[in-house]
């Protein structure tokens, strides 16, 4: 399977690549100023990517109810879905920008920030929380033969 990881941003997409193999990594972020430029470039790089399925942040809020932007992001899901036919699956993305932001010295996060580097390192996080779930990593001696 061909994951894509989504943060979504009122200006900027964060992106993420992730298939079996687990590892989610971070795609140039998609940073156009007119929105219809930045989903028709969405879509370009789920068809080059050969996407089969959709990793999109949820921004819930700390009390599990969803904001006005958790409504965003579950719109924006089912449009994709319309779209594209691909299945949307929707991640709790509570502090994955915080997270992301925070592992960038704070001198260089204004030009990292607009660059979208922090958005597609959230995508990045978003995804590998998902692919996790799905191939969970190996526990200490689950690597070990099995004798008959």
């Amino acid at each position: 399977m061909r994951y894509i990881g989504i943060d979504l941003g009122t200006r900027r997409i964060g992106l993420a690549f992730g298939d079996e193999l687990a590892v989610a990594t971070p795609l140039p972020a998609l940073t156009q100023a007119d929105p219809t430029q930045r989903r028709a470039a969405l879509l370009a790089v789920l068809k080059e990517r050969r996407a089969q399925e959709i990793v999109l942040g949820h921004p819930l809020n700390m009390d599990d109810t969803e904001g006005p932007k958790a409504k965003e992001a579950a719109a924006f899901a089912q449009e994709l879905h319309r779209e594209t036919g691909l299945p949307v699956h929707l991640v709790d993305e509570r502090l994955t920008s915080h997270e992301a932001e925070s592992s960038i010295a704070k001198s260089k996060r204004r030009d990292i920030r607009a660059s979208g580097i922090i958005d597609s390192r959230a995508a990045t996080l978003i995804l590998q929380d998902y692919l996790n779930q799905l191939y969970p990593p190996l526990e200490a001696g689950d690597d070990e033969p099995v004798e008959d």
